[in-house]
């Protein structure tokens, strides 16, 4: 039995295969066709909110400079893992690289869990705005915004170091096929000479954290937010305050449903293309509506998009 281990002086290494969607060399040419459209809107959409954030003075605050960076990471995040799918559905052997592999995880999930920390400092910047609006401009000052940002990057790609060094030194026997699009860590894990349960149990309990805290965090701003809310007398006044936050909830819902859809279930391998289709909605699907979101439900975005299209 042939077995690969991740350093690169091994002379064996030829990478795993991710089967990706199988089908006919038609339906291969059509998804090609479908997920590089999909993913140049996802460009198009966020680089013109990044651009009109960055060219519009009104929007030089830190709700919409939050936003700006959030666009910036979701063209990250989805570049993590569309440009190799594009490339499997014109491939005949759809390999990827060991080495290669290991990247798209670790890249994949470190932007994943920034994404969880935006969002989380996302929900603090409404609840100062809505329940602390005279004290906001003094506590959400220029330089908390740069501290929040450049932690919530830090604290992403740190967090699953420890993750992908330990799955990188386990050995890989057998099969190199794995029923994905994507490196995914719950088919590598399959794929291992030896079931190391402490290894498991460690990985299984640091990766959720990302995704639990940030949201309890979010969950209590937004408890916060109601409680300030109920308590405006005028039903204009709710309705200002809930628009500040609907777009944001919005995409908290898309991505935290989907997320907790695929991680919060038990899988089994019947259950490999329902996770190959969420998996979709919230790595491919969700960084193309977010841009969208936005947009439509914010008056000043969409002045300041129209302004930047126009010239």
């Amino acid at each position: 039995m042939k077995t690969f281990s991740f350093p690169s002086n091994s002379s064996t290494i030829t990478g795993f295969i991710l089967l990706g969607f199988p089908g006919p060399r038609e339906k291969q040419i059509f998804l090609f066709v479908l997920f590089s459209t999909v993913y140049l809107l996802t460009l198009m959409g966020n680089g013109s909110i990044i651009c009109a954030v960055r060219w519009d003075q009104r929007l030089h605050t830190p709700m919409y400079i939050l936003l700006a960076n959030f666009s910036f990471l979701e063209i990250w995040y989805v570049t993590s893992t569309v440009p190799n799918m594009l490339a499997n559905f014109l491939s005949d052997t759809k390999v990827i690289s060991f080495t290669g592999c290991f990247l798209q995880f670790y890249f994949f999930f470190s932007l994943g869990s920034t994404e969880c920390f935006f969002l989380a400092v996302m929900a603090f910047d409404r609840y100062l705005a809505i329940c602390r609006p005279l004290r906001y401009p003094a506590i959400m000052t220029r330089h908390l915004c740069t501290n929040l940002v450049v932690s919530c990057w830090i604290l992403g790609f740190l967090w699953f170091l420890i993750p992908i060094i330990i799955i990188s030194q386990m050995s890989f026997c057998g099969s190199r096929t794995i029923d994905h699009f994507l490196c995914d860590p719950g088919p590598l894990l399959a794929l291992t000479c030896k079931r190391a349960l402490l290894i498991e149990l460690v990985f299984s309990s640091l990766s959720p954290l990302p995704l639990v805290i940030p949201f309890l965090f979010i969950m209590g701003s937004y408890i916060l937010v109601l409680r300030a809310v109920l308590k405006v007398p005028s039903a204009a006044g709710k309705r200002k305050a809930f628009s500040t936050c609907g777009s944001h909830l919005a995409v908290v819902s898309l991505f935290y449903g989907s997320v907790l859809v695929m991680y919060g279930s038990p899988t089994s391998e019947h259950e490999a293309g329902m996770q190959k289709i969420v998996t979709l909605f919230y790595s491919v699907l969700t960084p193309l509506l977010n841009p969208v979101i936005y947009s439509l439900r914010n008056k000043d975005m969409k002045k300041a998009l129209q302004k930047f299209l126009v010239t």
